[in-house]
């Protein structure tokens, strides 16, 4: 694995636990851990499970007990070690979004279509659609019980930057980022209505907005940002706070999404709703064992959303874990995404989402930025 920080530690938890609750193909053997820092890599090793540490990455992929390497580093190396890595003969997991730019990310599905003709896999990882209630609403609507999708709504809404103090961090930056809130969280959202849905966004008219345009340096930041010095200087916000945009679907749906940090009491309110001419579902993240369904089909006297509570053994995912009713966690969604890349790496077949997959969310995340800059021009999403 390169990187040990938030997205390192939860990916670390899965692939310590999966192999307990999951009956796979092959074991993963977490062999070496990657970081620039040699002390802080060292500690974040034996904290979490690794068994070696290498401060190079490049070093960590020429390791014969090496087979996958999982990137969980910002955006700006997402393509330089991944292309590496598959080069190398290594399957990679790389988090999302895939990439800063289109031109990276085409770059990465296309060292990903060659790697798998020599069986080596790959998978962009978009967490969320390994929650059970989100797996469960993508079936509903493949087996046909909301008919023909008209609406998706969705909406990603946080508030941890609303403080103007804090700080200047990387995800604030848009040469390590990519984007700010559109990339960061927006790239979820997306890439949840399309699987759910299971049709492409093909179009998109948007705004993006940033309120708070200077911050105070982090530690992070404070050697990198130009002028840096003393203790209170400050630095420039260079991506969006927040992003919304109308889009259509490729089935003639319409859709709309809103990706924010800036909504206050909102702390991780990933929400989609799906309407149909036979029924609608929702899901928000912040309950998210439930799914609520509404069966249009019923007489006007039964009809309404109903609550399915998404744990028991026959729901996706679920029955792996504890009895009916003993709810899951957001940790638990990682287990899934490894799972299931396992899965695919020892059964010989190519997981999902690909690393086309995340170029297509790209695609949609770089038409966004590109109406927001042209007066909310509707912009065609390359198909």
């Amino acid at each position: 694995m390169v990187g040990y920080a938030f997205m390192g530690r939860v990916h670390s938890q899965a692939w310590r636990s999966v192999g307990a609750f999951f009956d796979l193909p092959v074991a993963p053997v977490m062999a070496v851990l990657s970081g620039r820092s040699e002390d802080r890599t060292a500690a974040a090793a034996a904290q979490l499970g690794w068994a070696a540490v290498e401060n190079d990455w490049k070093e960590l992929i020429k390791r014969d007990d090496v087979d996958i390497v999982d990137v969980c580093t910002p955006g700006d190396s997402h393509a330089e070690i991944a292309i590496a890595a598959l080069e190398a003969g290594k399957h990679v997991l790389c988090e999302k979004p895939l990439a800063n730019t289109v031109a990276e990310a085409e770059a990465m599905a296309a060292a990903a279509e060659r790697a798998a003709e020599r069986g080596v896999r790959s998978m962009v990882a978009f967490n969320y659609r390994r929650v059970p209630a989100v797996a469960l609403a993508r079936r509903f609507v493949a087996e046909g019980r909301l008919g023909e999708i008209r609406h998706v709504r969705a909406q990603y809404l946080q508030d941890w930057i609303v403080d103007p103090e804090f700080p200047l961090v990387w995800r604030l930056q848009r040469d390590k980022a990519g984007s700010g809130a559109l990339g960061d969280i927006g790239s979820h959202i997306v890439d949840t209505a399309q699987f759910v849905t299971g049709q492409k966004l093909t179009g998109v008219s948007a705004l993006t907005a940033t309120f708070i345009g200077e911050r105070p340096l982090a530690e992070e930041s404070a050697g990198l940002a130009a002028g840096a010095g003393e203790a209170g200087d400050t630095g420039t916000v260079t991506v969006d706070d927040a992003a919304v945009f109308i889009g259509r679907l490729s089935g003639g749906g319409l859709a709309s999404f809103e990706a924010t940090r800036f909504a206050t009491g909102r702390k991780n309110a990933m929400r989609i709703e799906v309407n149909g001419s036979l029924g609608s579902l929702s899901f928000d993240f912040e309950a998210m064992n439930e799914l609520w369904f509404h069966d249009h089909t019923l007489p006007a006297e039964e009809a309404g959303f109903r609550r399915i509570y998404v744990t028991e053994s026959g729901h996706p995912y679920a029955g792996a874990w504890w009895p009916p009713g003993h709810g899951l966690g957001y940790e638990h969604t990682f287990s899934h995404e490894v799972k299931d890349f396992l899965e695919a790496i020892g059964n010989g077949t190519d997981p999902e989402p690909s690393f086309a997959d995340g170029l297509r969310v790209q695609q949609v995340l770089s038409a966004v930025e590109q109406s927001a800059a042209n007066e909310s021009r509707w912009t065609p999403v390359p198909q």
